[in-house]
């Protein structure tokens, strides 16, 4: 439950969610037809979450890439993938941009980090990636304006 100070804002401009929400499936949709499977998506919105401090994403998006797939070893080292040697370069590479769009750190250089993950993922993947990392940025921030719950907790 809300109170007045930290409002839901997605409950107060619901036509607001409801688009975000929309707008997420087409994502969703590139994101598949672009050859990225459900458990890739899933770890870069884990990872954002992880970044933002997001913790009702993170009781979201965890589950999810389990569902998907993804193994409980790579969701437990997610904090330190790139140093893990478990991921592959698919993955390494979503999980590289994820990153460079989340933490935005001007003395990155966002054209050899293009050049480097262009060696693992197509144009097409690249855009996909991209706009999940966008949309679950967005996400992170509306659940921690609104102080949302962890997802599933009871409520005392």
């Amino acid at each position: 439950m809300s109170n007045a100070s930290r409002p839901f804002i997605d409950k107060i401009h619901p036509e607001n969610y409801k688009a975000m929400a929309q707008v997420a499936a087409a994502s969703r949709k590139s994101s598949r037809e672009a050859g990225l499977d459900d458990g890739l998506i899933e770890l870069v919105n884990t990872r954002v979450s992880q970044i933002n401090g997001c913790r009702t994403c993170l009781s979201i998006h965890a589950p999810a890439a389990r569902k998907a797939g993804v193994s409980q070893l790579k969701l437990d080292v997610l904090p330190s993938w790139h140093e893990a040697e478990i991921f592959s370069d698919k993955e390494f590479a979503a999980l590289t941009l994820a990153e460079s769009l989340t933490v935005l750190d001007k003395t990155v250089d966002r054209d050899a980090i293009h050049a480097e993950v262009a060696q693992h993922l197509t144009t097409e993947q690249i855009s996909a990636v991209e706009w999940s990392t966008i949309l679950i940025n967005a996400f992170n921030r509306i659940s921690i304006a609104s102080n949302h719950p962890v997802f599933g907790a009871k409520q005392d």
